[in-house]
Parts: C-alpha cells; structure tokens; sequence
C-alpha cells in the first residue's frame, strides 16, 4: 500500500467528512472491509479529491448529483454534511437536485431533499448546542 497516499486521503477525507466520522469508519474496519476502507482513503480522497484539476467546491457539488442518480442515501447524506463543510450553500444543494429531477428522475430527486433536510437538521441541532 502506498503510505503516503493513504495518509493524504485519511487527512483529506477527515477534513470534509469530519473526524469523527473517519476514526469511527476506520476503528470499525475488520479484516473483511478494511481493504475497502483503505482503496477508498487511497484512491479516492487521496488520489481523486486531490487532483488540482477541481476544487473541493466542485468535487462536492458532482457528488451530490452523482449520489441523487445512484440512489445511494447514505453516502448521499454524508457528502451533503462535507459539501456545506466545502462552501457549498444549502440554495445550491437545492438547485443541484432540482436539476438532477429533470435529468435522474423526480422520485430520486425527492429522496435527496429529504435526506438533505435530514443532514440539515442534524447539523443545525449540533450548532444550536455549540
């Protein structure tokens, strides 16, 4: 394994993603999903997130696009935390998936605001009791 790699994407993926969310996924790691865990630090917060090609900005407005159109919720919900953690606005999180209900279909775009307003929610509740 690349070492310095991996270390990059660890620092990258803590910095959107959060901390304690990254040491919990990590410390949870078994044999059988820590090669997961490690390709995705490696490859995609090391290698991907930090080609200069793309702001973290625009990173995090691609997902949250990309995610709609998948249909995965939970790392939906994860990325619309690190995509307000990368300057991206809740307006804009919102016009993302009014455009991805034109292009990926309105009943996935539906899921995305709800889990959206869930991630919303979450974090307004951590910032009311700072």
């Amino acid at each position: 394994m690349n070492k310095a790699l991996f270390e990059k994407g660890l620092a990258t993926r803590r910095e959107v993603l959060g901390a304690s969310y990254v040491d919990a996924a990590m410390a949870n790691a078994d044999p059988f999903n820590l090669p997961m865990q490690e390709l995705v630090t490696r490859y995609c917060w090391g290698e991907i997130w930090n080609r200069a090609g793309l702001d973290r900005r625009t990173r995090s407005l691609l997902n949250l696009s990309m995610l709609t159109t998948l249909n995965r919720p939970h790392e939906l919900k994860l990325h619309v935390k690190g995509a307000l953690t990368n300057g991206v606005t809740r307006d804009e999180i919102c016009e993302v998936f009014l455009q991805a209900a034109i292009y990926a279909g309105v009943p996935a775009a539906i899921d995305s605001f709800r889990i959206a307003k869930a991630a919303f929610a979450e974090i307004d509740e951590i910032t009311e009791k700072s």
